[in-house]
């Protein structure tokens, strides 16, 4: 699904951001990036939807390729990816359906589709009965479930997230958890990026550490875990 091979990259203003990164994530993985701020997380993840193109070697995401790829595959690939970020980035002067159908819009979904595949997001989020609200009657976690919601609306094979609980609470931070882990569980992989090492810790996951732009620590290959269906959800330590 996702194979960094010996990945740099370096900005023109900040200097160097990763150094030969290499790691592999594959089909209904879920997988942590933990490290420091700046660290190299986010850049990790921008490479992942092909924000940034990496200095030197190769990022290779559902079959598409940083070497090879065209600007206008760029959409195609993120129409396979659900996108998730610490700040939400939902439309203010929408409402919570709004958001979502969005997504749907300009993916070119017929508008027929949309009222039904936009309540059965909301329903999977458990935000149906939020439907009308505007983002800002809504508390941090509920605004993070309705990004997750435009994020899943493409029926994504890999759900890319970063920080998606920097700005949570810690109960509103156990139910985005194990809404992701049920989105893992019914086969999409996950890749998440946070600070949270206690949530990491708990969940018994796959995590890889970078540290100055390098790749230090990776679970999997040092015989941890490396979970290929459901994962343990921090309810089970309550």
């Amino acid at each position: 699904m996702i194979r960094f091979s010996h990945v740099h990259k370096t900005f023109a203003r900040s200097g160097v951001a990763l150094q030969d990164v290499s790691f592999q994530v594959n089909k209904g993985e879920f997988v942590f990036i933990t490290g420091p701020s700046g660290a190299g997380k986010s850049t990790i993840l921008k490479l992942c939807f092909f924000d940034e193109r990496p200095t030197q070697g190769e990022v290779k995401v559902c079959g598409m390729s940083s070497v090879t790829y065209k600007t206008t595959d760029v959409p195609k690939l993120r129409r396979r990816l659900g996108i998730i970020f610490q700040d939400f980035r939902l439309l203010e002067d929408r409402n919570v359906e709004s958001n979502v159908a969005f997504a749907l819009e300009v993916t070119g979904t017929p508008a027929a589709q949309i009222p039904g595949r936009v309540a059965r997001l909301l329903t999977q989020v458990g935000l149906g009965a939020k439907a009308t609200a505007l983002p800002s009657e809504l508390s941090g976690g509920e605004q993070q479930r309705v990004a997750i919601a435009r994020a899943l609306a493409n029926d994504p094979v890999v759900l890319v997230a970063d920080e998606p609980t920097g700005n949570l609470d810690e109960r509103a931070t156990r139910g985005i958890y194990q809404l992701f882990r049920d989105i893992n569980a019914s086969g999409t992989a996950v890749l998440m990026a946070t600070h949270d090492l206690d949530l990491v810790r708990r969940s018994g996951c796959r995590t890889i550490e970078v540290n100055r732009g390098q790749l230090v620590f990776d679970s999997a290959a040092d015989g941890g875990p490396r979970p290929s269906g459901p994962i343990k959800s921090l309810a089970d330590d309550a």
